[in-house]
C-alpha cells in the first residue's frame, strides 16, 4: 500500500475519531430538542403529506410537506390537518403559545383556537377565531367551522355561530344560535339545531347545499338535541342511497322532575317532501313513568327501518338541604357492585339508558333492554340482536373476564330467547350481524341468529384457539378474529402464529398461513380500507409479520392456497400502515433503538420507501447506545430472552455498570426507540449515552409465586450478563414501576446481588393491598390478585393460603433488606394506593434501612407535571449516578430536604 494511501486512511480515522469525540453524551436539559409526530394526515391523492411536531414541553409547529418536492410550508402554533376529498383544500387549527396560554389562563380568559383554510399551495388563508370544531364537506364544497358560545351567553345556552364557506365561490354565510350540525354523507345537505335565548326560534333545519335555501323542518320552544342522519355509520358505497332520514330529540324540562320530558322526531323524504314521524311517551308499549333520554345515543339501523334510542325512568326533584342530610355511605355485603365502584360509576349508572327501538314506518315502540337484560348489541341483523346478562355473575374477583348468558333479542317483538349459559369470552359479530362469535369451553361457537343454530366450527381444525400460554389464571382467551370472508361463509381467526380459515357450518378448517408455527413468526392480516368490511380471499392478503424470537418485523403477502410471501422483513419495528385513500401510496413509521419512527412513503408492496420526515435531526450531536438480543434461561428452566442496550462508548470486554427495568415481556420492545420525555422511567437512551448498561429481560410466572418467579428470572438474567462479560457485577442496579415495582420491592428482600434499587408506585404489602382499592375504578383488589396481574390463585386468599401470601410479601421480610433503595409514589394513585410506598418507607426506616421516599403531593399512578417529571428524573439519574458510578452525591441524597426548605413552598 502507497504511503499516499496510509494518509488517506489516517485522515479518515481522524476525521471519525474526531466527529465521534464531539458527541455529547445526552441530559435532562437537552430533551426540549426532542420532538415527537402529531396528526400525521396524508392527502387523499397522497401528494402531500401534513403533521405537526411536538417538541418537549414546547408548541406544535404544523408542516405541510409536498411529496413530489419535499418543499414543507411551516406554520407556527398550528395542528389537526384536514384535506379536502378532492385534495385542493386543507385546513388546520392554531392555538396560542404556552406562555400566551398561561397568561390566559392567570387573568382568567378562555383559552381558544382559531381555524383556517387554504388553498393547497397557496399562502392566502380564510381564518375564523374561537372555533370549537370544524368539517369539510365530503364532496370538497364547504368547509364549515363551529365557534365557542359568546362569553355573555347565558350558560345554559348551548347556541353559537356557524360560519359556513363556501369553497369555490369564496362566500360566507353566517348561522347564528347553533347548537349541533351535520352534514349528510353525500353533502347535499346541511342539518343543524338552534339553541337560542329564551328558546325563541329553537328548532331543526335543513340547508340545501346546492341552492343554499334552507328549510325548518320543526320549530318550537323547546329544546332540540341528538342531531343523527342516517348515513352516519355507512359505508361510501351507500352514500348515494341514503342521507334522506334525520332524527331528533324535542323537549321541555319541568322543575320538580330530574328529567327532560322529549320526543323522537324522525324525518324522511328530505331532499324531496319532508314527512316528519313521531314518538312520545303516549306510544303503545312504552313503559310507565320513563321518559325518552338524550343520555341515550340515536342510531339508525342498517336498512334506515328503524332508529335506537334509549329510554329512562323519571325522578322526582328533591329539595333538601345538605345541611340536614346525613352524608354517609352504606357498604352492605348484598351489593351487587362494592360502594366505591358506584361511586367511580356515579355518573355512568345516572346516565344509563335503556335500549329501545322506534320502527319507523309502522310508528311502533319496542323495548329491547330493561333491568333483567341491560345490555343487548347493535349488529346490521335486521331482525335479531344480541343480549348479554351479566347479573348471575357478577364478583369482586372478575378481572380481564366478562362473564354473562347471552340472549338473541326480536326487535320485532322484544322476545328473547337464551343462547347460551355462562360465556365468559365472547369474540365479535360478522358485518352483517348473521352471526355471533363465543368460545364456549375451548370451542369456537359459530351462532346464527336467524336460524337459532350454533355450530362448533373450531372441531375440524388441528389446534385449539384458545391462547394456553395467557399469563393469568382465569379462563384463556383467543388470539382473536382476523376477519369474515367475502362469501359469507368463512371466519379467518388468529392462532399463535398462523391464521385459520373457518367454515361457518363446521365443515373444514384451514391454515392459510402455514409456515407461521414452524418459522416462529406471528402473522396478522391488516386492511388498507377502512372501507372494507369483509375479506375478499380471491384477492391477495396484506399480512403483518412479526419475529417471535428474532424480533424482525414486516409486511408480507398471501395468495389463499400458496404460502406467505415477503415484502420487507427486517430487523426494525413497523408502525400501522395508512393508505391514501385514492391512490395506492402507503404511509408508515418504522423505527430501532437509534432510529426515530419517522414516516416512510412506498407503494402497494412497501418497495422504494422514502423518508417523510426527519423530527430529531440533532440525535447525530448524541452519543447513543446500540442493542442486541440476549438469550438466557432461569432456575426453572425457562428459556427467555431480554433486550441488552450497550452504552454508545461500549469496549468489548469491558463490564459496565448495569441497570435492569422490567414488567413481564420486555424483548418485545428490542427495536423500540427510546424517547427521551419527560415522565417517570428511565429512558434508555440517556443512561447508555451516559456508560450505562440496560437490561431489559422477559419473565416467566408461576402461579402462586409472583416475587420468586421474578426474582429467579431477574437474577439469572444479571448471572447471565455477569458471565458474558457485560455487566459489572459489583454495580446492578433495579428499576420497576406498578407491577415492576412490586417486583424490585421483592426482590429487594431476598438478595444484597444488587448496588441499589429504584421503586416506582409499588405494591408492596400483598396482605394490605389484597383489599384496598383501585381508586380508578373503585374496584376491590381480589381480582387482580387472585387471577389478575398478581396471580396468587383463584380462590387463594390471605386467610386460606397464609404462608404463600407472607412468602411472596416483601413487608414480611423488611429485616432482610441490605441495598439502598428509592421510592417514587404519588399521594393521589388511583391504582396502587400511596399508604403502599408509605408502607415500605416507614418499616425500612424503623428497622434503620437505607431508604428514601420521593412522595409528590396529588400526582397520580404516573407523574404528569412537567416539573415533576423533570424533578424525578434528575434525582432517579443522581441516585443511580451515585451508587453504581461512584459520582458524588447530591445533599438531598446525604441529608434530605425539610418540609420549609423545599422551593415549592416558597414558589408563589
Amino acid at each position: 500500500m502507497s504511503l499516499k494511501h496510509y494518509f488517506i486512511i489516517f485522515l479518515t480515522l481522524l476525521s471519525t475519531g474526531h466527529s465521534y469525540a464531539q458527541q455529547k453524551p445526552l441530559q435532562l436539559e437537552d430533551y426540549s430538542q426532542w420532538s415527537s409526530i402529531i396528526s400525521p394526515t396524508p392527502s387523499p391523492d397522497g401528494a402531500w403529506f401534513a403533521y405537526a411536531l411536538r417538541p418537549n414541553g414546547g408548541d406544535d409547529t404544523l408542516h405541510i410537506k409536498s411529496i413530489s418536492t419535499d418543499k414543507i410550508e411551516k406554520v407556527p402554533y398550528g395542528f389537526s390537518p384536514k384535506f379536502t376529498s378532492d385534495n385542493k383544500f386543507l385546513a388546520y387549527l392554531t392555538k396560542p403559545n404556552k406562555s400566551e396560554t398561561e397568561k390566559l389562563k392567570k387573568a382568567k380568559k378562555p383559552v381558544t383556537n382559531t381555524a383556517h383554510v387554504k388553498a393547497i399551495g397557496t399562502d392566502k388563508t380564510f381564518s375564523v377565531e374561537r372555533a370549537k370544531s370544524m368539517e369539510f364537506s365530503n364532496d370538497g364544497r364547504f368547509w364549515v367551522v363551529h365557534k365557542e358560545k359568546p362569553e355573555n351567553a347565558k350558560s345554559d345556552i348551548k347556541g353559537a355561530d356557524l360560519v359556513l364557506y363556501n369553497l369555490s365561490d369564496k362566500t360566507t354565510i353566517n348561522i347564528g344560535n347553533v347548537a349541533e350540525f351535520a352534514f349528510n354523507k353525500k353533502s347535499s345537505l346541511l342539518a343543524y339545531l338552534v339553541d337560542a335565548e329564551d328558546k325563541v326560534g329553537n328548532g331543526v333545519f335543513v340547508l340545501n347545499l346546492q341552492n343554499l335555501a334552507t328549510k325548518p323542518l320543526n320549530t318550537d320552544k323547546a329544546t332540540f338535541q341528538s342531531l343523527t342522519w342516517d348515513d352516519s355509520s355507512a359505508k361510501k358505497a351507500e352514500w348515494s342511497t341514503k342521507g334522506n332520514q334525520l332524527a331528533v330529540l324535542k323537549g321541555t324540562s319541568v322543575d320538580s322532575l330530574m328529567h327532560q320530558d322529549n320526543e323522537l322526531l324522525v324525518f324522511t323524504s328530505l331532499e324531496t317532501k319532508p314527512v316528519q314521524k313521531l314518538l312520545s311517551t303516549n306510544a303503545s308499549g312504552f313503559p310507565e313513568n320513563f321518559v325518552i333520554s338524550e343520555k341515550g345515543r340515536l342510531s339508525f339501523s342498517a336498512d334506515g327501518k328503524t332508529i335506537s334510542f334509549g329510554v329512562k325512568a323519571q325522578e322526582i326533584k328533591e329539595k333538601l338541604s345538605k345541611d340536614t342530610v346525613a352524608n354517609v355511605d352504606v357498604w352492605h355485603w348484598k351489593d351487587d357492585y362494592i360502594q366505591s365502584v358506584q361511586i367511580v360509576r356515579a355518573n355512568r349508572d345516572k346516565n344509563f339508558t335503556y335500549n329501545s327501538l322506534f320502527h319507523i314506518n309502522e310508528g311502533k315502540f319496542v323495548r329491547l333492554a330493561d333491568d333483567n337484560l341491560k345490555f343487548v348489541i347493535d349488529s346490521k341483523h335486521p331482525n335479531y340482536r344480541i343480549g348479554r346478562d351479566d347479573t348471575p355473575y357478577l364478583s369482586d374477583v372478575n378481572w380481564g373476564i366478562s362473564p354473562a348468558d347471552l340472549y338473541r333479542v326480536d326487535i320485532r317483538t322484544g322476545e328473547r330467547k337464551k343462547i347460551e349459559d355462562l360465556v365468559i369470552r365472547s369474540l365479535e359479530s360478522s358485518p352483517d350481524g348473521k352471526y355471533y362469535l363465543y368460545q364456549k369451553d375451548t370451542a369456537i361457537i359459530a351462532y346464527d341468529l336467524q336460524t337459532d343454530k350454533k355450530t362448533n366450527i373450531s372441531e375440524k381444525a388441528a389446534v385449539i384457539f384458545m391462547d394456553m400460554e395467557h399469563p393469568y389464571p382465569h379462563e384463556n382467551p383467543t388470539f382473536g378474529v382476523a376477519g369474515w370472508s367475502k362469501d359469507g361463509k368463512h371466519v379467518i381467526l388468529n392462532h399463535k402464529y398462523d391464521l385459520w380459515m373457518l367454515a361457518l357450518d363446521g365443515s373444514k378448517a384451514e391454515n392459510i398461513t402455514k409456515i407461521g408455527d414452524t418459522e416462529k413468526i406471528r402473522f396478522r392480516q391488516i386492511t388498507l380500507d377502512p372501507e372494507e368490511e369483509w375479506i375478499d380471499t380471491k384477492q391477495p392478503l396484506i399480512l403483518t409479520a412479526y419475529g417471535d424470537k428474532t424480533k424482525k418485523e414486516g409486511f408480507y403477502e398471501l395468495k389463499i392456497g400458496s404460502q406467505p410471501a415477503p415484502l420487507v422483513y427486517e430487523d426494525m419495528s413497523y408502525g400501522r400502515p395508512t393508505k391514501a385513500e385514492k391512490s395506492d401510496k402507503v404511509f408508515f413509521t418504522k423505527q430501532t433503538f437509534v432510529n426515530f419512527p419517522d414516516y416512510y412513503l412506498a407503494d402497494m408492496k412497501f418497495s422504494n420507501a422514502h423518508k417523510l420526515t426527519d423530527a430529531n435531526p440533532q440525535q447525530k450531536d448524541y452519543a447513543w447506545g446500540s442493542r442486541k438480543l440476549v438469550s438466557f434461561k432461569d432456575g426453572r428452566g425457562n428459556e427467555l430472552q431480554g433486550t441488552l442496550t450497550f452504552p454508545a462508548d461500549y469496549q468489548e470486554g469491558k463490564a459496565y455498570p448495569t441497570i435492569f427495568y422490567f414488567y413481564e415481556t420486555m424483548s418485545e420492545r428490542h427495536h423500540q426507540y427510546s424517547m427521551p420525555v419527560y415522565d417517570d422511567r428511565p429512558h434508555f437512551s440517556t443512561y447508555a449515552s451516559n456508560g450505562y448498561l440496560i437490561f431489559m429481560p422477559d419473565i416467566k410466572f408461576e402461579e402462586g409465586k409472583p416475587g420468586t418467579s421474578s426474582l429467579d428470572a431477574i437474577t439469572s438474567a444479571a448471572n447471565e450478563l455477569i458471565k458474558l462479560g457485560y455487566a459489572d457485577k459489583d454495580n446492578i442496579g433495579l428499576q420497576g414501576h406498578s407491577w415492576g415495582g412490586y417486583q424490585t420491592s421483592f426482590i429487594l428482600t431476598q438478595t444484597d446481588m444488587f448496588k441499589c434499587i429504584v421503586t416506582g408506585a409499588p405494591p408492596t404489602n400483598l396482605e394490605s393491598f389484597y383489599n384496598n382499592i383501585y381508586a380508578s375504578t373503585g374496584t376491590v383488589h381480589h381480582g387482580i390478585m387472585e387471577i389478575g396481574q398478581v396471580r396468587m390463585g383463584n380462590g387463594v386468599t390471605p386467610w386460606t393460603h397464609r404462608e404463600i401470601y407472607q412468602r411472596e410479601n416483601p413487608m414480611y421480610h423488611i429485616p432482610n433488606i441490605k441495598t439502598p433503595f428509592l421510592i417514587l409514589h404519588g399521594t393521589k394513585d388511583g391504582a396502587v394506593d400511596w399508604s403502599q410506598g408509605l408502607e415500605l418507607y416507614n418499616a425500612a426506616r424503623r428497622m434503620g434501612k437505607e431508604v428514601i421516599f420521593l412522595s409528590y403531593p396529588n400526582e397520580g399512578h404516573h407523574l404528569t407535571n412537567e416539573a415533576n417529571q423533570k424533578d424525578f428524573q434528575k434525582r432517579m439519574k443522581e441516585y443511580f449516578d451515585f451508587h453504581l458510578m461512584g459520582k458524588p452525591a447530591p445533599a438531598w441524597m446525604e441529608t434530605g430536604v425539610p418540609h420549609l426548605e423545599k422551593l415549592y413552598e416558597k414558589a408563589n
